[in-house]
């Protein structure tokens, strides 16, 4: 049955052929003529997206800049002769120093044969080829400056105050005080001028019958200037004078 329904066959009709080249041809025009009619509405952008060739790629990245090249000082070792320190590595040979002895004849320029009476070696401090002179003496030391005398008066004991007394008035001893029988010592202090004279008397204490009699004799007194480092000064000492009532 099925071999009747489906026979297959040629047909070699030129009408045929005629159709079919026709029928292509009309398909070909309709390709064609199609995107010329909608022109306007398929857009320009569109179109050129179409027609132009795709965008270029982007550009490759910079190069990374070149890193900062840190410099490093290297600090040279020095020697230290006061610590032994062991190789690293063992010498394959081990050389010797050998000092050479020092000329026991002469010197260069010196007098052939040497001088008699001289000294091997030459003289310290002499002049390579020079006559053989002494050294010249070394320069005397600069005198030490003398200390500057002090500007206040210094203050001394009565005993050294009493040495250098020179001149000395009794005082008088005072009918009142005498009858009524007053004794005692009567104490100042007073300021010895660089001439040996009393200034600055001043009362420490006493009896005051005793006091005026004592005054007076002590204004009269002469001492000796005293003397610091050669220079005569002022000297702040105390004077006590004696008041006593014979038996």
């Amino acid at each position: 049955m099925f071999e009747q329904t489906f026979v297959s066959g040629k047909t070699n009709s030129p009408y045929t052929i005629t159709l079919a080249f026709i029928m292509l041809l009309c398909v070909l025009a309709v390709a064609l003529i199609i995107p010329l009619i909608y022109y306007q509405t398929m857009g320009g952008a569109q179109l050129a997206t179409f027609l132009t060739a795709p965008p270029p790629p982007p550009p490759p990245p910079p190069p990374p800049p070149p890193a900062a090249v840190k410099a490093v000082k290297v600090t040279p070792k020095h020697l230290d002769m006061s610590t032994l320190t062991a190789p690293k590595t063992v010498p394959k040979e081990i050389k010797m120093i050998v000092e050479e002895e020092a000329p026991t004849a002469g010197v260069i320029g010196g007098v052939p044969g040497g001088v008699p009476g001289g000294v091997a070696g030459g003289v310290l401090g002499g002049i390579i080829g020079g006559l053989p002179t002494a050294a010249p003496p070394p320069p005397p030391p600069p005198p030490k400056p003398k200390p500057a005398a002090p500007t206040a008066p210094v203050r001394i004991g009565g005993n050294v105050s009493a040495a250098n007394l020179i001149r000395k008035v009794t005082p008088q001893y005072p009918p009142l005080a005498k009858a009524a029988r007053v004794q005692g010592v009567v104490k100042f202090e007073a300021v010895i001028a660089k001439d040996g004279t009393i200034q600055n008397l001043h009362l420490i204490g006493g009896p005051p019958l005793l006091v005026q009699a004592a005054l007076q004799a002590v204004q009269q007194w002469q001492y000796r200037p005293t003397l610091l480092n050669g220079e005569p000064v002022e000297v702040i000492t105390t004077i006590d004078v004696n008041f006593t009532l014979s038996q």
